[in-house]
């Protein structure tokens, strides 16, 4: 097989400068996307308020030359409000749907926990089935399809947790954190952040996008590294502290992950720090901590310091 190397991928890595150039200081958070987006997958950035949650989406919808839409959700919003609904055509003398803000290739759900369940629940189809039903009817959504969700941490006020269910969809979970002191006076004299985002031109089509998604879905992955990744899934399933383990979807996710990350690395072939990297993004959000084991710590760091005492135990594949 051959070292990926196409002008497609040259794009990519100015895609990756470009984030970069708005986003200082968070080179993983960046390359994380970057892993969401080529391999099929929807992030989920996590971090309190003004951290530069919202101006990452931005700068990839505008890096991106695709169909852009954001929903700011709130705790009175319907599910009608994101996937559209059904108004009666006099004129016709039928019902005609009228298409809601999902019908697009980026969609940010900007603070998706401040909404309530039954909101949240009408993007599990669309996440999972690249389609929505409305009156018993299927529409398909544009390829490609990405939803980047931003979210509060759950202590803080008037947020709704997201069920198990909606963050089994969600491939990678990024934590924004504050940014160090360099980066930051960077932000404050424009020279970063939202400051610069008119300046940001499209590196990619969403053709480019596709190529590259097929792409790395060709990347080769050894038995031996398969093996490696099962056994650190079962041993969550396994572990005393966790009331649920990884799922199918999730061992499958970080298959697909772990192929994105190899290809942005210029490689043909996973190694096993692909699969390393990414399981705590990957898998993290989708472990229940047991109450019996619940510590002081957030739900968030316990569930990372668990993984990380999982991947230590087992065996890395030479």
């Amino acid at each position: 097989m051959q070292v990926p190397g196409s002008q497609t991928l040259q794009r990519a890595a100015e895609l990756e400068r470009s984030l970069r150039s708005i986003i200082r200081g968070k080179d993983d958070v960046v390359r994380l996307a970057l892993v969401a987006i080529l391999a099929r997958g929807h992030l989920l950035i996590e971090g309190v308020p003004g951290v530069g949650k919202t101006t990452l989406a931005h700068a990839l919808a505008r890096a991106i030359d695709c169909n852009f839409r954001r929903v700011q959700f709130t705790s009175d919003m319907l599910p009608s409000d994101v996937l559209g609904i059904s108004v009666y055509s006099t004129a016709e003398e039928r019902f005609e749907f009228k298409r809601g803000p999902i019908f697009t290739n980026i969609l940010l759900a900007d603070e998706i926990n401040r909404t309530t369940p039954k909101t949240q629940s009408a993007l599990l189809e669309a996440m999972n089935e690249r389609q929505v039903t409305v009156d018993g009817r299927p529409y398909p959504l544009p390829q490609p399809f990405l939803v980047i969700a931003t979210q509060n941490p759950v202590e803080h006020h008037g947020t709704y947790p997201l069920p198990e269910s909606q963050l089994d969809r969600f491939l990678i979970r990024a934590r924004m954190g504050y940014p160090e002191a360099g980066s930051e006076r960077e932000i404050l004299r424009g020279q970063a952040g939202a400051a610069r985002l008119d300046e940001l031109r499209p590196v990619l089509t969403a053709e480019d996008v596709s190529t590259l998604q097929q792409e790395a879905a060709g990347i080769q992955v050894e038995e031996s590294l398969i093996d490696y990744s099962l056994a650190i899934v079962e041993r969550t399933r396994q572990h005393e502290q966790l009331s649920l383990g990884v799922s199918p979807r999730g061992a499958l996710m970080l298959y697909h992950a772990a192929q994105a990350m190899a290809l942005l690395e210029g490689r043909s072939f996973c190694v096993p720090d692909d699969f390393k990297k990414l399981v705590i993004p990957t898998f993290a959000h989708r472990l229940v901590i047991s109450a019996r084991y619940s510590s002081t710590l957030k739900r968030a760091e316990q569930a990372e310091q668990i993984l990380r005492e999982v991947v230590d135990s087992v065996p890395v594949p030479v």
